[in-house]
């Protein structure tokens, strides 16, 4: 159902070309989270500009810059399900959270802070990451009442316990941080695309011990796209459930562009599958994460990045104008 209340649209690309202007996530207006018109918006787009979880290859810090500059070339309308999500609901850039380079516990607690203030304004967040810890602090605004549930696409679980001794918070371990905490049910959340050379077997059997289902690269390719994510939605079902997409699930030959590449994943188009599949679904929130500008500086692997997140944007405008007109009834 198109809404008639729509205060934000996309630049045209044939009322200023693409490569003028300043860039914004999709050539959408941008707002402060403080003002009055953010209050109008159901999606906000945000970049978190922070590695400092990354144990070896940095570089994700930049990853929202070159993920806004490839973005203008993002379109309006999908190209197989025909959804404009800018006709369903309002959509901005809300620039990125505060971080602090140099102290990764205080960077933690000023982006739940920020997520907060959506929150408070009722506005769903797309996130473009930066390395994986940035999901923990998200998972914490989002799951603080109960916990969501997630579906989320890696070629690594990110359940370890701790890096170089007690480091607890790294992109190795939100998602156990999460689940300890109470942020993130552990029999809703399904891991897709798991593979990859391991330090030992302790994150898998941790996840598994608390009810998390894990799908390695084998089985999906044994079953296939179709199979794997009938199951994910049974899975997490009906209840809040938030996506989590690490660019490295897609093979390197794709998207070099990434601190930890595993060769073997998947194949761009089967990443888009995957995300058109979670339609329906009551998705309260998505992340695109690991993207390294130094690693692809042509922007290839931004590209594939954007154009994900704009599969993703597709699904929680979906969900979120589901939402509204329920509210409305």
């Amino acid at each position: 159902m198109e809404r008639k209340d729509l205060a934000f649209q996309p630049i045209p690309g044939m009322t200023t070309p693409r490569f003028a202007g300043m860039p914004t996530f999709m050539r959408l207006p941008h707002l402060d989270i403080d003002s009055a018109q953010a209050s109008k918006a159901d999606i906000g787009i945000i970049g978190v500009p922070f590695d400092g979880g990354t144990s070896n290859r940095p570089g994700a810090r930049h990853g929202p810059r070159q993920l806004r500059d490839l973005s203008t070339m993002i379109r309006t309308t999908h190209p197989r399900s025909g959804i404009n999500p800018f006709e369903l609901v309002n959509c901005a850039d809300l620039g990125d959270a505060p971080v602090n380079p140099m102290d990764i516990m205080q960077s933690l607690e000023l982006i739940t802070d920020f997520y907060d203030q959506m929150l408070r304004k009722d506005i769903v967040p797309l996130t473009a990451g930066g390395d994986h810890l940035i999901s923990f602090p998200i998972l914490r605004a989002l799951g603080r009442q109960a916990p969501v549930g997630m579906i989320h696409f890696d070629a690594h679980t990110d359940m370890n316990d701790a890096y170089f001794g007690d480091s607890k918070y790294t992109h190795g371990t939100p998602f156990r941080r999460a689940i300890e905490q109470g942020f993130l049910d552990p029999k809703r959340t399904i891991q897709i695309g798991i593979r990859g050379v391991k330090y030992d077997k302790t994150d898998f059997d941790w996840a598994l011990a608390q009810g998390v289902r894990i799908v390695e690269i084998e089985e999906l390719f044994e079953r296939g796209v179709q199979s794997v994510m009938q199951e994910a939605r049974e899975i997490v079902g009906h209840q809040t459930t938030y996506v989590s997409f690490d660019i490295d699930s897609i093979d390197p030959s794709f998207a070099p562009g990434t601190g930890t590449p595993e060769i073997g994943g998947l194949t761009t188009f089967q990443a888009q599958q995957m995300v058109r599949a979670l339609d329906g679904l009551n998705l309260i929130g998505a992340d695109l994460v690991e993207v390294s500008p130094p690693f692809d500086p042509s922007g290839g692997t931004a590209w594939v990045g954007v154009s994900i997140m704009f599969e993703l944007l597709c699904v929680l405008a979906t969900a979120q104008s589901t939402r509204s007109a329920a509210s409305q009834e």
